[in-house]
């Protein structure tokens, strides 16, 4: 990899870090304003059914794309860590550089094709 490219890779990561980092916020501050499940008094004779359920799958939607994002965020964070080490684009399990075109779609990869194809065959 080219120290254009390896430029152009970091500066991705960080955009992507900054984005995802905005996107987790967002995330939990709509968690925030849920209302607390088992609510007693009248309150939880107005709520309807249907809405408790509307609320409870929110919420677990919610939890899951917070997951989601943290992983990325998480990958990404480990892909720009490694770039300062200078192991970045370098394949975790075989050592073999990662392809540049792998590395524009999926900046944070920490393994090349082959060896993701094994793992995922597992």
């Amino acid at each position: 990899m080219n120290r254009k490219d390896l430029e152009s890779l970091r500066s991705l990561l960080t955009q992507e870090k900054e984005r995802l980092e905005q996107e987790l916020t967002e995330i939990r501050s709509g968690n925030h304003e849920q209302v607390p499940s088992g609510a007693g008094g009248e309150a939880a004779y107005r709520t309807h059914m249907a809405d408790s359920a509307t609320e409870t799958f929110e919420r677990e939607r919610d939890l899951s794309l917070e997951e989601n994002v943290r992983n990325m965020l998480e990958g990404v964070t480990s892909a720009l860590a490694r770039v300062e080490k200078g192991t970045y684009g370098v394949c975790d399990v075989c050592g073999e550089p990662i392809a540049v075109e792998r590395l524009k779609a999926l900046p944070y990869a920490d393994m090349c094709i082959e060896c993701k194809k094994k793992e995922e065959a597992w």
